[in-house]
C-alpha cells in the first residue's frame, strides 16, 4: 500500500464498517506501536523494524486476539529490535485482549515474556517463567560446550 495508514487498514476492507470506525481503529493501532506520526508516510521509506511494526499495527487493528510471530526480529538492526519488542510488549501490556506468541532463538528476547517453553523435536522439553528457561537453556549449553571441550 502507497502510505502507512492504507497498509494498516487494507485487512478492514473485508469487514463491515464506516470511515469514522476504520481511522479510528487505524489510529489506536499506530498508537499501539508507536508510529502515530507515520500515517502518511510511504511504507517504501520505513525501516525494517518500523516495516514489522505496522504489520503488527495491521493485526491490531483487525482486533486479533493472538499476534503469532515467528522469528519477530530477524533482519533487524539491534535499534529496530528493541523497537519490535516494545511495540509487541505495549500491545499486550494496553489491552486484556491481545496475546503474543512469538518464536525466537534468542534468548535475549526472553526478558520481555511472560513464560516461556523449551521445545526440541517439536516436543516441549520444559515450560515455565522467562528466567526458569533461560537459566535451563543456558545450562545445556554449557554442558554442550563442555562435552565438546573435554
Amino acid at each position: 500500500m502507497p502510505t502507512v495508514d492504507a497498509d494498516v487498514a487494507f485487512g478492514l476492507g473485508k469487514i463491515n464498517l464506516t470511515n469514522d470506525e476504520v481511522r479510528s481503529r487505524v489510529s489506536r493501532a499506530l498508537h499501539a506501536v508507536g508510529l502515530s506520526d507515520y500515517m502518511k508516510r510511504s511504507v517504501q521509506t520505513l525501516s525494517g523494524g518500523q516495516k514489522q511494526r505496522v504489520a503488527i499495527a495491521g493485526a491490531l487493528a483487525e482486533a486479533c486476539k493472538v499476534l503469532l510471530l515467528d522469528e519477530l526480529t530477524t533482519f533487524l538492526d539491534e535499534t529496530d529490535q528493541v523497537g519490535v519488542i516494545k511495540a509487541v510488549r505495549n500491545s499486550v501490556d494496553t489491552s486484556e485482549e491481545v496475546t503474543a506468541l512469538w518464536v525466537t532463538h534468542r534468548l535475549e528476547e526472553l526478558d520481555y515474556a511472560d513464560g516461556a517453553i523449551y521445545m526440541e523435536d517439536g516436543k516441549v522439553v520444559k515450560k515455565g517463567d522467562a528466567a526458569s528457561i533461560r537459566s535451563f537453556i543456558e545450562a545445556r549449553q554449557s554442558a554442550y560446550i563442555n562435552l565438546i571441550n573435554s
